[in-house]
């Protein structure tokens, strides 16, 4: 037993917070969802869960990664139903990953042929948060972008879960039996710390479209209190 999912829950407090303080995660939060910067958020996003999950199924075979490869938890399909709603038919012609992705996603390759145990923190970063926020975030972004049900929100539906909770301490426990000792389970708590980070870049690239949209003055009421509250990030307990 490694106690990983405690390990990473405490360990990433601190970065977890950090995340919800990003401006654009505060705006959101509070419905302000303006639809230039959540498309290049997709669009960001797909890069990153498709270098993941290209490296998952490498390595579908691995000692390690094996235990926590989830097929049902894939998002590369969804956000690319989600890109075709925002771009259109042509989305792969208009769509390219922004600085801050390219780096998170060369880390994803990188680690992938150097350490690949060091996968299971990024697993854990996106694919728990989003789990545990996703009902909340979708219902912000319907309302802030007048979406139709079912359009453009594909990212957060978990069709192949129907009990995310379960899920959630199903994937959990399979955290804890991983066979690693304790200097590889600090190395992958410092790894999704990082991973916390590179969400962070991603998110604080998008605040120039929003500010944009909807003024500095307004942003800057929007965000100057402390929030707290559910993020893409979240690991809820």
């Amino acid at each position: 037993m490694s106690n990983l999912a405690t390990k990473l829950r405490e360990g990433t407090k601190k970065a977890h917070t950090m995340a919800e303080n990003v401006g654009f995660v505060k705006c959101f939060l509070k419905g302000v969802v303006e639809k230039t910067s959540y498309r290049k958020l997709v669009s960001n996003l797909y890069f990153v869960y498709s270098a993941m999950e290209e490296e998952m199924e490498r390595l579908s075979q691995n000692p390690i990664i094996s235990k926590i490869h989830f097929s049902e938890l894939n998002r590369k399909a969804s956000l690319e139903k989600d890109l075709q709603y925002y771009f259109g038919n042509n989305w792969r012609e208009q769509v390219a990953p922004s600085e801050a992705a390219q780096a998170y996603v060369a880390r994803i390759h990188q680690i992938s042929i150097d350490q690949p145990e060091l996968l299971v923190a990024h697993s854990y970063t996106r694919y728990l948060g989003d789990l545990s926020g996703g009902q909340i975030l979708k219902g912000i972004a319907q309302r802030g972008m007048n979406l139709t049900e079912g359009e453009g929100t594909a990212f957060y539906e978990f069709k192949d879960i129907p009990d995310e909770k379960a899920f959630k301490t199903r994937y959990r426990q399979a955290l804890d039996e991983l066979p690693l000792d304790e200097a590889t389970t600090d190395q992958i708590v410092a790894e999704a710390n990082a991973a916390f980070g590179m969400n962070m870049k991603m998110f604080m690239e998008l605040e120039g479209n929003l500010i944009k949209a909807i003024g500095q003055m307004l942003f800057n009421t929007l965000t100057r209190r402390r929030t707290r509250g559910a993020t893409e990030l979240a690991t809820a307990e």
